[in-house]
């Protein structure tokens, strides 16, 4: 297709001029057909330009956004905003709430009291110019293509087609103003993209998109077999988070926030290479300026900064379950998705947009894949504001395997850039 045409289709379907079982058509098309570099780049390009954008010209220096394709246990931006922040880089988030397992990045924000994305666009400019992060709700009408073109891949099945993920992905992230995007493509179970070479490949078309419109960006794939840390709930991830600003917490967490964070401390110009952002990274999160960062941005958004040193108090479920291992060995398996769908049954995510978000709720787990645990040991604590948890039992029965022997799994898959 050639610009021209791809203009008038973006333009016509928003626009009203173009029905849906057009549009349904020529979704499927490019899903059968597939689209090069250069025309998914111009969608892309005809999707930003669909609706309004964000300036955030008065914000001094390279702005650099993360995205993650999602996961089960994401605590990621919790860490790694602040973390980046405390060496200068400048973290403007625009966040949603979430749908599916967990809630999304403001969701688990809110279970601090207090805490509130409701803010005028110069106070917005001012927190990221002043103190390098500030997290705001969706605002404007970005993207109005993608909303429409999202809806009808749900409806025309090609929910799957590559050009049409990596489109919606990168239109979003670059009306948002990002100067560079640094991507987390996850895959396995708990993820979107069930295969390495599929999360590959949209990976590389995003890598491409953000060439094609002057965007340095770079992607991790990673493994979403198993859940990211141990945490899958708000409240959870929140507790879970402030110990890894601690320099505690998950190893995988911390890993994954190194992989990402030196990309963006080198996009910003912070660093000349990507050893040497990794340094800054850990002696930030060592020396505690990382913690006092997110106690910082916590404040300015109106939450309690009590709670960042005493997270005993965030909420707490009325419930505790331990659930344990029938059999002595090594775990093999914690199907991502499954647990997720626990969690979620729990409270801690949303199944549809209306569903309202427990903070309290969720599962902490106490064993990784290649763990070694003997009958009756506590695999997870299910966190429950009710009693009646069979359903819950029973998606967790069917997400989790013991045998004799299995290897721990490899986080970080590949780095395209």
């Amino acid at each position: 297709m050639s610009p021209e045409e791809i203009r008038f289709f973006i333009e016509g379907y928003v626009g009203g001029t173009i029905p849906d079982y057009q549009a349904s058509a020529l979704a499927m098309a490019i899903c059968f057909r597939d689209m090069n570099d250069a025309e998914i780049a111009e969608l892309t390009r005809a999707m930003v330009d669909s609706g309004d954008t964000v300036d955030l010209s008065a914000i001094a220096g390279k702005k650099v956004d993360k995205h993650s394709t999602g996961g089960v246990g994401d605590t990621t931006t919790l860490v790694l905003a602040p973390l980046v922040a405390s060496l200068g880089v400048k973290v403007a988030k625009m966040s949603g709430r979430g749908l599916g397992f967990t809630g999304g990045t403001i969701d688990k924000l809110e279970s601090i009291p207090g805490f509130s994305v409701e803010m005028s666009g110069k106070q917005f400019i001012d927190h990221v110019n002043h103190d390098h992060i500030a997290v705001i709700g969706q605002t404007g009408d970005l993207v109005p293509a993608d909303k429409k073109l999202y809806a009808l891949r749900d409806v025309s099945g090609s929910v799957e087609s590559i050009p049409l993920i990596a489109s919606s992905i990168m239109s979003k992230k670059i009306a948002a103003g990002a100067d560079a995007i640094v991507l987390e493509v996850t895959c396995g179970d708990g993820a979107f993209m069930k295969n390495e070479r599929d999360a590959i490949r949209l990976a590389k078309t995003m890598v491409q998109i953000g060439k094609h419109v002057g965007r340095a960006t770079s992607a991790v794939i990673t493994d979403m077999a198993q859940p990211l840390g141990y945490a899958i709930g708000n409240a959870l991830e929140v507790k879970e988070a402030i110990e890894t600003l601690k320099g505690n917490g998950p190893s995988d967490l911390k890993e994954l926030v190194y992989e990402l964070g030196s990309r963006m401390v080198l996009f910003a110009g912070k660093a000349d290479h990507l050893p040497d952002a990794r340094k800054q990274l850990e002696q930030a999160l060592a020396q505690g300026k990382a913690y006092e960062k997110f106690k910082q941005f916590i404040t300015n958004q109106g939450g309690d900064p009590e709670i960042i040193d005493h997270p005993e108090r965030l909420p707490k479920a009325q419930h505790q379950f331990e659930f344990r291992a029938s059999s002595s060995g090594v775990v093999a398996r914690l199907k991502a998705d499954q647990i997720g769908l626990a969690a979620m049954l729990l409270g801690a995510g949303r199944a549809t947009k209306e569903d309202s978000i427990n903070h309290a709720t969720g599962i902490v787990l106490h064993k990784k894949v290649g763990d070694k645990v003997k009958e009756g040991e506590s695999l997870l604590t299910i966190h429950a504001d009710t009693e009646d948890i069979d359903h819950v039992l029973e998606k967790l029965e069917q997400s989790i395997s013991i045998t004799e022997q299995a290897e721990p799994l490899q986080l970080i898959r590949r780095i395209i850039s």
